[in-house]
């Protein structure tokens, strides 16, 4: 049975899952276990005169107070490592973590916490992304020259990244042009806001320690642990127990070297449960804001024949994993388009934010959002429909990209066409009240190292042992059924060992839509050995060659023969007694497609797309014009992901990455104060989507087999969806109200005012 024949997807975390029996970090209990909270700023920029934490020793049930004096003095982060674990002479905003408390119970810990004594000089506070970057600015790093710096990373004063791309002349094809479009957008920052707050427990034995926590990638925080804390490997395991999601803010190590510094300190097991509040400002792991400044133009038919673009992206304090976010952004603002001339300049900026990070498809759903709205301002110009322009400029098989990247066989071309035909594009009547918006967009697959073992059993079932990490996605999960394919064995045959960095060989977890494009690759391998050990047994019962031995339904048959056949049961308790069946497996380095013609500064990985993904989705939106409120009605949704593995999980995906672009689209925005805090921090004043604002969603896949790329041709999945979605529904309210808003979120007020700015204009 072929794999994407399979008809049902068995979730092995489900039954855990929807009785509520699964155990989640936040519920877990050692014996002699200690509360533990944080120390906060309290303020986005000071230096720290005086930080006294005497009292708060004092009280009668803390078992230990730490701060900076207290763990080894490493700096840290992605890039550029600008970061202590506890602030050091200087906070930058005001969920930086001062000191950290372990006590007998929450109350006391927090008694604890309000007792610490803090005092500051106030310094100037950076948060105007332009104010940030001219050359009087108050520094947020004053030493970023001093700070050890990895990579292709410009920077100067509060400029953490600088990339462009650049090819061609598009200051003399601008110049030549017939239309030239200008557009500015902004967007606000947002959050990833998973279900579950982050939670850590740590726990020594001897000079090991043990950490449990809600983290999407365990290996990268083992590895966190050891870099700060200054130990080797060996000595720290770190066990993922269920995860609540993460869309990506649960990315990169956070606080288990913190609680793990805090229970060696303790001579106790720790646990810290973030409340929602502290889930909003204190992790490094936000969505960016950004503003963006794009120019096009094109000649008399049509034709994109140059683009221009300044971004400014906020970075907040610390560079987290964001380096990489400006060369992303200019890919995005770039688009998916034919552009032979092109010059996009994007610059990382640091403020006294809380710190960015990796956001399910960081950069490119605001970049995207921008670039399309700016799209149908370019059809306008000209008098031709959105769609018809898309489908002149795109790029297609064998066309040229903004770096020089040269596309292998890709389906943007259908994608834009079936979303059109599923919506009914330019045939469907509506209401005056209603339009269709279209989008279109793309993210590439990323190739990390990943491995897996795999060992069957004499009862004939198997055990995937993986470093992949199960945050919601279902990724995970197809890993039993590429196992099975590939052993001849149905998916239940197969159980999963994983998110144990002491039981598994190393792999990225679930980041950057990674999952499976990697560890689904390792397991392949892995099976594979398992399965040439079984056609070797087969053969000798079988007197055949093991090349005719055929694995499939449970048994191992000799091919066109299929009553010549064992069980595959047999075959593995026959195993047993002499050599096991043992298969490993690891990723091989795929080929990063080669550029041309072009010029990147700042270059991070993202001069060219691996494997790339390919979006156009179309919104069919309600808008009250008296109120500003915008309603999601419909979203037809054609995704290029390659071979889909897994269709009940793809659709899943898709759904779930939709619901949340309309969040980012219409409600969910950070506020801020005027001294650099969160006005919005909580559930209630930061609005999510929920079930109710559900949209009905039409999701079809152009399935096109992809070489150097995952398993079976799969491309990655996950963050597509999210790119497009603001941008599609952006373009049907700028259709109903005759101008695009060009502020994200499109809140009702925004809406509005960009109704009453037309009729005052």
């Amino acid at each position: 049975m072929a794999i994407t024949d399979l008809p049902t997807f068995v979730r092995a975390d489900g039954p855990d899952k929807v009785t509520g029996s699964g155990r989640y970090t936040a519920d877990m209990t050692l014996t002699g276990m200690l509360a533990a909270k944080f120390r906060y700023a309290g303020v986005s920029h000071a230096r720290i005169t005086k930080l006294d934490v005497s009292a708060a020793k004092a009280i009668p049930g803390v078992f230990a107070v730490i701060t900076a004096d207290d763990v080894p003095d490493v700096r840290y982060s992605y890039g550029i490592a600008d970061r202590t674990l506890f602030a050091k002479g200087v906070v930058r905003y005001d969920g930086e973590v001062l000191a950290a408390v372990a006590a007998i119970s929450p109350e006391v810990a927090q008694r604890a916490v309000d007792a610490i004594v803090v005092e500051y000089d106030e310094l100037p506070i950076v948060t105007d992304l332009e104010a940030a970057v001219a050359d009087d600015s108050p520094l947020v790093h004053d030493d970023l020259d001093g700070y050890a710096i990895t990579g292709d990373t410009p920077h100067h004063g509060n400029v953490g990244t600088h990339s462009s791309i650049e090819m061609g002349d598009p200051d003399a094809a601008m110049a030549a042009a017939h239309t030239v479009v200008s557009s500015r957008f902004v967007a606000d920052a947002s959050h990833a806001v998973p279900i579950e707050p982050r939670a850590v427990i740590a726990q020594w034995e001897g000079d090991k320690v043990t950490i449990w926590t809600s983290t999407q990638v365990p290996f990268d925080a083992r590895n966190g642990v050891c870099e700060t804390l200054e130990m080797p490997t060996t000595k720290v395991r770190v066990i993922v127990p269920h995860v609540g999601g993460g869309f990506g803010g649960k990315c990169g190590p956070h606080y288990e070297p913190h609680i793990a510094a805090l229970a060696r300190a303790a001579k106790r097991p720790c646990k810290l449960v973030f409340s929602r509040w502290e889930e909003f400002t204190a992790p490094d792991r936000r969505r960016e804001g950004m503003i963006v400044d794009v120019t096009t133009g094109l000649d008399a038919e049509g034709n994109i024949v140059a683009r221009t673009g300044e971004l400014l992206l906020d970075n907040g304090a610390y560079m987290a994993d964001s380096s990489f976010f400006a060369q992303a952004a200019a890919m995005h603002v770039a688009g998916p388009y034919t552009i032979p001339n092109v010059r996009i300049d994007a610059q990382l900026v640091y403020t006294n934010h809380q710190p960015s990070g990796s956001v399910r498809a960081p950069t490119a759903p605001q970049g995207c959002w921008a670039v399309e709205s700016h799209t149908d301002e370019l059809a306008a110009a000209i008098g031709m429909d959105p769609l018809d322009f898309r489908r002149r400029n795109i790029v297609r098989t064998g066309d040229v990209g903004p770096t020089g990247q040269t596309y292998e066989e890709i389906g943007l071309d259908r994608c834009l066409d079936m979303a059109a035909e599923s919506a009914g594009w330019g045939t469907t009547e509506l209401p005056d009240d209603e339009a269709f918006g279209i989008s279109i967009g793309w993210w590439p697959s990323f190739h990390m190292p990943a491995g897996a073992y795999m060992k069957m059993h004499a009862d004939g079932k198997v055990q995937v042992i993986t470093g992949a990490n199960e945050c919601g996605t279902g990724s995970v999960m197809t890993l039993r059924m590429l196992a099975a394919d590939e052993l001849g064995l149905d998916q239940t045959d197969v159980e999963l060992v994983y998110q144990d960095t002491a039981a598994a060989p190393d792999g990225p977890g679930a980041s950057g839509s990674m999952t499976l494009f990697n560890h689904g690759r390792a397991v392949e391998k892995a099976a594979k050995e398992i399965a040439g050990q079984l056609r070797e047994l087969a053969a000798t019962k079988l007197e055949a060659s093991a090349a005719d031995i055929v694995l499939a339904d449970g048994a191992a048959s000799v091919a066109g023969t299929p009553t010549k056949s064992v069980p595959i049961v047999e075959l593995a308790e026959a195993a047993a007694e002499g050599e096991l069946l043992l298969g490993s497996g690891s990723t091989d380095e795929l080929e990063w497609p080669e550029i041309k013609g072009s010029s990147c500064l700042g270059e991070q990985g993202f001069s060219s797309f691996m494997a790339p993904q390919f979006i156009c989705h179309v919104a069919r939106v309600r808008l009250d014009k008296d109120t500003g409120v915008a309603r999601v009605l419909e979203v037809h949704a054609v995704h290029d992901s390659g071979t889909i593995l897994n269709p009940v999980a793809a659709h899943g995906q898709v759904e779930g990455g939709i619901l949340m672009g309309i969040g980012q689209a219409l409600t969910e925005g950070t506020q801020y104060d005027e001294t650099g805090s969160q006005r919005n921090a909580a559930l209630l004043e930061y609005k999510l989507q929920t079930i109710a604002d559900a949209p009905e969603i039409h999701t079809q896949f152009v399935e096109i087999h992809t070489p150097n790329a995952g398993p079976k041709g799969a491309k990655g999945l996950a963050e597509a969806p999210n790119v497009p979605t603001a941008g599609a529904i952006s373009n049907a309210i700028a259709a109903l109200i005759g101008r695009p808003v060009r502020q994200l979120p499109m809140t009702a007020e925004r809406v509005w005012s960009t109704i009453a700015e037309e009729v005052t204009a």
